[in-house]
């Protein structure tokens, strides 16, 4: 079973604003206006009910202008390297520029299993745990903190542990 999420309704109405705007945007990509609206309504209904959105949402909305950002549409995307390598998006309508580290070891907290909620059962009080129970769970954890990067190049949903 399930547990019931806090303000359902909201996180399906911002998760529709955000493809609706992706819609807009491919079907459209004449009328930036609407796709700002929907971008910036999206962003006053998290800030107005402390809803968290995904930094995959995040990064591809400019915080100046509230225009998607989409690699060779409505952004450039460049990769420079000085003393770190960084990826720099530019927004071609209003000129913001975001910056992004490229660290191979580099997990962003969310990725993380620890972040998870996890559900407990009704039938394990939580207060009476043995001491090998949190031993597996401190040495879970441990493993879990030395994150070494995602699987694939461009994909950021997973990370390893190490073993």
């Amino acid at each position: 079973m399930t547990p019931a999420v806090r303000d359902r309704d909201a996180l399906l109405r911002v998760n529709f604003l955000h493809q609706a705007a992706h819609l807009m945007l491919a079907t459209n990509p004449g009328q930036p206006g609407l796709i700002r609206f929907l971008s910036h309504t999206q962003r006053s209904v998290c800030r107005r009910l402390v809803l968290r959105r995904d930094p995959s949402v995040k990064r591809c909305v400019c915080k100046k202008c509230f225009s998607l950002l989409v690699p060779g549409i409505t952004s450039k995307v460049r990769q420079r390297k000085r003393q770190q390598r960084f990826t720099t998006v530019t927004c071609v309508a209003c000129g913001t520029s975001k910056k992004f580290l490229n660290r191979p070891d580099y997990c962003l907290w969310v990725d993380k299993e620890e972040a998870q909620l996890s559900v407990e059962k009704a039938d394990k009080p939580s207060v009476h745990r043995s001491a090998e129970t949190n031993v597996e769970a401190t040495s879970a954890r441990s493993s879990q903190e030395k994150c070494l990067g995602v699987k694939e190049p461009g994909d950021m949903s997973t990370c390893d542990s190490v073993r």
